[in-house]
């Protein structure tokens, strides 16, 4: 049985200690940057491989087929979760709204994505897109910018500092009241 005493650790131990609680916690968080990745590119892969099935070389696609129901049956047969008809239509929409693979921003989630996609300005939707990489927005911070307009406000305002900083305050507020600062 292990006393109070052999449970604090002496300072050299808790320098190391610290040490590896650091470099295990950056390891975490590249992991799962990592998986963020590779589903944003498996997303719009499987957009890009549905559009190009339903238009088969042409211009444009032929509907009618009931394709996307029935990729979803079976998708969702042998994968679970995740390949609904709703999600199949939200690749299908990535792969359409970002069609050139190196214009996507890896360094944004899947959910930042869903998000940009609300935007139906393709303007509005490629400075959001910069802004969020460029500021490192969490999807959170990305989806209040998009809700308050925040472009479009910046596009009308004659203070732009003015509506840039109200902007960078609000959008870290929310982080800063989760992680107690």
């Amino acid at each position: 049985m292990s006393t109070d005493s052999e449970l604090e650790p002496s300072a050299p131990l808790s320098s190391l200690l610290a040490s590896l609680r650091t470099l295990i916690t950056r390891g975490r968080q590249q992991v799962l940057r990592a998986v963020d990745m590779v589903q944003v590119q498996t997303c719009w892969e499987v957009g890009r491989h549905i559009i190009e099935f339903e238009q088969q070389g042409q211009t444009r696609a032929s509907y009618g087929q009931r394709l996307l129901p029935r990729l979803a049956e079976a998708l969702t047969q042998d994968f679970g979760r995740g390949f609904d008809e709703r999600n199949l239509r939200t690749m299908r929409a990535f792969y359409r709204a970002f069609p050139i693979w190196n214009a996507v921003r890896t360094e944004l989630s899947w959910t930042h994505y869903r998000a940009l996609l609300r935007v139906t300005d393709a303007k509005a939707r490629a400075w959001y897109t910069l802004e969020a990489a460029a500021q490192g927005w969490s999807a959170r911070a990305l989806d209040r910018q998009i809700g308050t307009l925040y472009f479009e406000r910046l596009q009308l305002s004659l203070d732009k500092a003015g509506v840039a900083a109200e902007a960078q305050a609000k959008s870290l507020a929310p982080e800063r009241a989760l992680i107690g600062a």
